[in-house]
């Protein structure tokens, strides 16, 4: 399995990785990507949709955190809190800055993790 992009600086409107800079951004073992909510309809309420981390999945991650903002206002839908517990996958919740310190720690250690960073609220 190729290794996971690191976070190597974030702030707000803005999550910079070793693979690319991203307003949103999908980190997956391998790979990163701009995380475009409109390709799933995702918006703050209900929040993160089952497809946005069905791709998480699909790359290689056993282990999902979301960044929900840097003041926790991203929701994630109860559709994709049960998506992810039928697939047998630990799901994450944390404000942004948490999020990433904790899929930092995650890829150190080499677990296959995949996360969905929102930079801004």
């Amino acid at each position: 399995m190729r290794p996971a992009p690191r976070v190597t600086g974030l702030s707000w409107g803005r999550v910079e990785t070793d693979r690319g800079v991203f307003r949103d951004a999908k980190l997956f073992p391998g790979g990163a990507r701009e995380w475009d909510w409109v390709e799933t309809g995702t918006h703050h309420h209900p929040g993160v949709q089952p497809a946005d981390v069905s791709e998480l999945l699909e790359r290689g991650a056993r282990e999902v955190i979301i960044g929900c903002g840097f003041h926790g206002r991203l929701g994630v839908s109860p559709e994709t809190r049960v998506f992810l517990e039928g697939h047998g996958i630990e799901l994450h919740v944390l404000q942004t800055p948490e999020a990433a310190a904790l899929y930092e720690r995650l890829c150190e250690e080499g677990r296959a993790v995949g996360a969905l960073v929102h930079s801004t609220c």
